[in-house]
């Protein structure tokens, strides 16, 4: 089968294409055929291995200290369809549709992939049945870290929610899923995305290049930080005096920050990973299903095109998602 391998840390040119076995599912796993997959600002990160200090150190410990050697193939989210299950298999069976993702195991820049049944690292699940293979590819990382720190932000329904770096896949999904928990929606992103904000349903935005939020006296209940890139402490005079300040992506200096705040008074400023959940994933489906969320797909690549992917997706451009259709429909 054809798959993107990671041969060093670097640039997109460390990708390359190739022709390697196709796996073989065991008992309890099955062989799915990818058709879509996407490429997300963190697979760029974790490509250059250029994190947040101590993520990266931990991820090169993990995957391999001078170059990639337990991970090879790249890529965190999926869809496509059940070719064949193991003998333990009872929850799918050949021909099902389905979508989720790897987690740190990565591995969906390739033609098939086998996942157990009931993942330990990673989802899977039924896919939405209103949204075509390369929509649903794009659901499992933004819709879940989305959906993560809005939760843990307990969004009540009236409150002002300031989402900074609204324009990507996490932001777009953000700014949906706000809506649906009934609050009023400013988004955060350079000139080009102000259109795409608006379709995602942001009441406001606000041009980056043109105009500070810090600086316009409105104050919200939430601040939701996508890329990490916020003032931190304007950001937290600009939050309510019990407001929540969530960054999806902090620097470690942040991190410790937040902590403090937290620790010292009615603000909380929230920095965890996310855990993924199956039943999570099944939420966004049923929400999708109901027409209440969308993928809004910026640019799709073939898999032989990968480099460029990335190098898309690196040049800060891309609006909403990036897709990769490694079977086109």
């Amino acid at each position: 089968m054809k798959a993107i391998i990671w041969t060093a840390y670097g640039p997109p040119e460390v990708l390359h294409l190739q022709e390697i076995d196709k796996p073989v599912p065991q008992d309890n796993e099955v062989l799915i055929k990818i058709h879509a997959t996407t490429v997300t600002a963190g697979d760029c990160e974790t490509r250059t291995l250029k994190l947040p200090m101590g993520i990266g150190f931990l991820m090169r410990l993990f995957v391999g200290i001078r170059k990639p050697t337990r991970i090879l193939i790249l890529g965190q989210e999926f869809a496509g369809e059940v070719e064949k299950i193991g003998k333990e298999v009872t929850r799918f069976i050949p021909g099902d549709q389905v979508f989720g993702g790897t987690g740190f195991t990565k591995g969906t820049y390739a033609e098939y992939i086998c996942l157990e049944e009931y993942p330990e690292e990673g989802l899977l699940a039924i896919k939405p049945e209103n949204m075509s293979y390369q929509e649903a590819a794009g659901v499992t990382t933004g819709g879940l870290e989305a959906l993560h720190f809005l939760r843990k932000a307990n969004i009540q329904s009236g409150q002002k929610v300031l989402i900074v770096g609204a324009g990507g896949s996490i932001g777009t999904f953000g700014i949906q899923l706000a809506n649906h928990f009934g609050a009023e929606v400013t988004a955060v992103d350079r000139t080009d995305k102000v259109d795409l904000l608006r379709s995602a349903g942001a009441k406001k935005v606000i041009d980056y290049t043109k105009e500070d939020f810090t600086q316009g006296g409105q104050i919200y209940n939430i601040i939701f930080d996508v890329v990490g890139k916020s003032p931190f402490r304007k950001s937290l005079d600009s939050l309510s005096d019990d407001g929540v300040y969530l960054i999806a992506n902090p620097r470690l200096g942040n991190m410790i920050r937040g902590k403090r705040v937290s620790r010292r008074g009615k603000q909380r400023v929230i920095t965890e990973m996310t855990q993924q959940k199956t039943e999570d994933l099944i939420f966004l489906r049923e929400l999708i299903e109901a027409g209440k969320l969308k993928t809004f797909i910026d640019r799709s690549y073939p898999l032989e095109d990968m480099v460029a992917a990335h190098q898309y997706v690196e040049s800060g451009a891309k609006k909403g998602h990036l897709v990769i259709e490694v079977a086109p429909d």
